[in-house]
């Protein structure tokens, strides 16, 4: 249906079977990678015109409101569409019980069921679309819109139903691993930690609520979506319409945040797909905010029973981390808690389990970092409470359990600077300062602490391409279907295109987030600079492979540079080397490296805080982390990312909870007035610091993720601040001053 712009040129593709010891990142001579230039497409976002997916005008446009179940459990018994359709401006009301989808996302898989919505599985799941000529018109008539239900029984509250959990099939970690005999270690130990500490459900909250513009061509669709995985989005967009994936094409240039709401499709767009094609003109529907956090996903609650030994000199003998989280009943995805203590520590015996209470609550998907973002809480807070068990320091515990090779599969790691980062940040934060027993520093009615905590986080290749056009005039495109949520991929691909290109930056044209264009695996995963990078680094070596060849030399020979080739003491303009110019593609595919080591981000994080010893109120006073995660290809954009990590952990640690009514399962905070982010006051000034690193195993840009890395570990070291700062130990997230008040030192 759609032709690709990228599909005649020659196509370079590499699986990364082995190292990839040598890249031209390090031998290009244009010296903007790494560089913390500006983001390219930033002139754009702060003059208000970049397009985002509401913001298409297109002619004969109607307006479409949603409207949720306002039951839990339940079955339509009828939907009264005569009783507005005379309300002014409305056009239609359209439900389609083959078709509206609970929703696609299953943490990142590609699945979409085609499963209607007559029967209902939580309270404000999307049951109907209602359409007019204007919003206001379609929004008053869908507050007035008559569906009369079956009410049945559901259930809504953990604790009553939390012995019901079941151990879910393995997704992207293992639901279930064991080694050794953790209970035998457990009773050999000289020291022990026997602990559970509990998180509630979170949502991503993305600044950009979900929205979808469809229009029909005959028989193709064009969605303009807010989505972070185009290409796997327009698979499961076309299965859930029934329809050949070639006759769906996904535009989202630009996406105002996603943390992993917008990795799979939601509601809102097979609900305008579906009413475009009845009406036979475009249809836009934007989720109210109560909608983005009644009908798309959550970050399941958990439950975490951490259990940790060592023998007297504090060296790790057993870890276990056996967990609970929830879903809707059938869904098999479950928040992967453990995925980070894997790998993150020595230990020969050790329990990392999961299991699955079904509840009717908003559907269970994938957050920022899921699993380590939550799961570093229970590990890391208990290696704190082993440590003055042990009377040690904290990061020396950590440094004699850091393993040489993966614990589990006997790998080695691809790179690890789990122990450089403690060290670096120790000495930056003057953690010798620190006094290790609680209460001890005060200032006035503040009592202040410190925390540590290590950042873990798996990495991922994923496949994916992009392609690179070289035009006369010594301009260069490069697109492919790769997403930009704010995390700066215009910018890092563009640099790293102009580094091997040596065509400067203002004369590269970005083209991202259409699945017209070579496919990618999007943003999500942190896999997206990698696998993406990667791409365009394929696709850049065979353009510069066709310049040496054009130019008459050797490819080593070659300089490319400020847009001009030099080469056997000549000096020719790329655009020249090119006639009608030319066309490459690069392809990137996971291979057996993956297997071969073990990949993963490491870094620390450092936290002080100030507990008001009359109020229990918790300040931030100041934090600082440390990150290990391969090639930085942008200072400033890597950083960015890791401040918004940090302040996702403070929000975690101090303020965040998704609270259900137990009765009906009902969001009782449904908006960012109730459900409580760390605003500015919150978050002090952030410091962020990078291991200079290269990951010869992970790809040819030897880079790793760094956007969930940052989130991984920041919560744990603002909790264990707060423990040295009065000696109170909370196991149950947030950290509000209810919870800290009964155990507080007298003034």
């Amino acid at each position: 249906m759609f032709e690709k712009i990228f599909g005649a040129g020659d196509t370079n593709s590499l699986t990364m079977n082995k190292p990839h010891p040598d890249s031209l990142l390090d031998t290009g001579v244009q010296g903007v990678i790494s560089r913390p230039i500006d983001r390219v497409d930033g002139p754009l976002k702060v003059s208000g015109t970049a397009t985002y997916a509401a913001e298409y005008q297109l002619d004969g446009l109607a307006h479409g409101v949603l409207v949720g179940s306002t039951v839990g459990k339940g079955r339509i018994v009828s939907v009264d569409a005569d009783a507005v359709l005379g309300m002014p401006g409305v056009i239609d009301v359209v439900t389609d019980f083959d078709t509206f989808l609970r929703n696609a996302q299953q943490g990142g898989e590609t699945t979409a069921p085609t499963q209607g919505v007559r029967d209902v599985d939580y309270f404000g799941e999307i049951v109907a679309i209602v359409l007019a000529e204007s919003f206001e018109e379609a929004r008053a008539a869908a507050y007035a819109l008559p569906i009369e239900y079956e009410k049945k029984e559901g259930q809504y509250a953990f604790q009553a139903h939390r012995t019901e959990g079941e151990t879910p099939p393995d997704s992207v970690t293992p639901a279930k691993f064991t080694q050794g005999d953790i209970d035998q270690a457990m009773r050999d130990a000289a020291v022990t930690v026997d602990v559970t500490y509990v998180t509630p459900s979170q949502n991503s909250a993305a600044m950009e609520p979900h929205a979808s513009i469809a229009v029909w061509n005959d028989d193709a669709l064009t969605l303009y979506g807010a989505y972070q995985m185009p290409t796997s989005d327009a698979q499961q967009l076309a299965k859930s319409l029934g329809v050949s994936d070639k006759k769906v094409r996904i535009i989202a240039r630009y996406i105002g945040g996603g943390f992993g709401s917008k990795l799979g499709i939601a509601p809102e767009s097979v609900a305008a797909a579906v009413a475009a094609k009845k009406l036979g003109r475009p249809v836009k529907a934007v989720m109210a905010r109560g909608q983005v956090f009644d009908a798309t996903v959550r970050r399941s609650n958990t439950e975490q029973h951490m259990r940790l030994a060592t023998d007297r000199n504090g060296r790790l003998t057993a870890i276990g981390h056996d967990s609970l989280t929830s879903n809707l009943p059938g869904e098999d995805y479950f928040e992967p808690v453990g995925i980070g203590t894997h790998l993150a520590y020595a230990g020969e015996n050790r329990s990392i389990t999961h299991q699955l209470v079904p509840l009717n609550l908003t559907l269970s998907g994938s957050m920022r970092a899921p699993g380590e973002a939550v799961g570093m809480i229970g590990l890391e807070c208990a290696m704190d409470e082993l440590a003055e068990k042990l009377g040690m320091d904290p990061i020396e515990l950590r440094r004699i359990n850091d393993p040489a090779v993966d614990p589990e599969k006997d790998v080695p790691f691809s790179s690890r600077a789990l122990t450089q980062s403690l060290d670096k940040g120790a000495e930056l934060f003057g953690w010798n300062k620190r006094n290790a027993m609680p209460g001890q520093r005060r200032e006035g009615e503040w009592l202040i602490g410190m925390g540590v905590a290590s950042a873990v986080r798996g990495n991922q290749l994923q496949q994916s391409a992009a392609g690179i056009e070289i035009r006369p005039d010594g301009t260069a495109t490069v697109a492919s279907a790769m997403t930009d949520i704010g995390t700066g991929s215009y910018t890092i691909l563009a640099q790293i295109a102009s580094e091997i290109l040596g065509i400067p930056l203002d004369k590269i044209t970005m083209k991202l987030g259409d699945t017209i264009d070579p496919p990618a695996a999007g943003s999500g995963g942190s896999w997206g600079a990698a696998s993406a990078g990667s791409a365009v680094y394929l696709a850049a070596e065979q353009a510069r492979k066709k310049l040496a060849a054009a130019m008459g030399v050797e490819e080593a020979e070659l300089t490319l540079k400020d847009g001009y080739a030099i080469g056997d003491n000549r000096q020719v303009p790329i655009g020249e080397l090119v006639g009608s110019g030319i066309e490459v593609t690069g392809e990137i595919k996971p291979g057996s490296q993956e297997k071969q080591t073990t990949q993963a981000s490491f870094g620390c994080h450092f936290a002080e805080v100030g507990v008001n010893a009359v109020t229990g109120e918790v300040r931030v006073r100041r934090m600082l982390g440390v990150f290990a995660a391969g090639r930085v290809l942008n200072a400033k954009t890597a950083r960015s990312q890791c401040l918004g990590g940090m302040t996702f952990g403070i929000g975690a640690a101090l303020t965040e909870d998704l609270i259900h009514d137990q009765r009906t399962g009902k969001l009782v905070n449904r908006d960012l007035a109730e459900y409580h982010l760390p605003v500015n006051a919150d978050v002090p000034q952030l410091e962020v610091h990078f291991i200079d690193e290269r990951d010869i195993h992970a790809n040819p840009i030897h880079a790793k993720g760094i956007g969930e890395l940052g989130i991984s570990g920041a919560a744990p070291a603002v909790v264990n601040a707060i423990y040295n700062a009065c000696g109170v130990r909370v196991r149950d997230m947030p950290i509000t001053c209810d919870k800290l008040l009964a155990g507080l030192p007298p003034m």
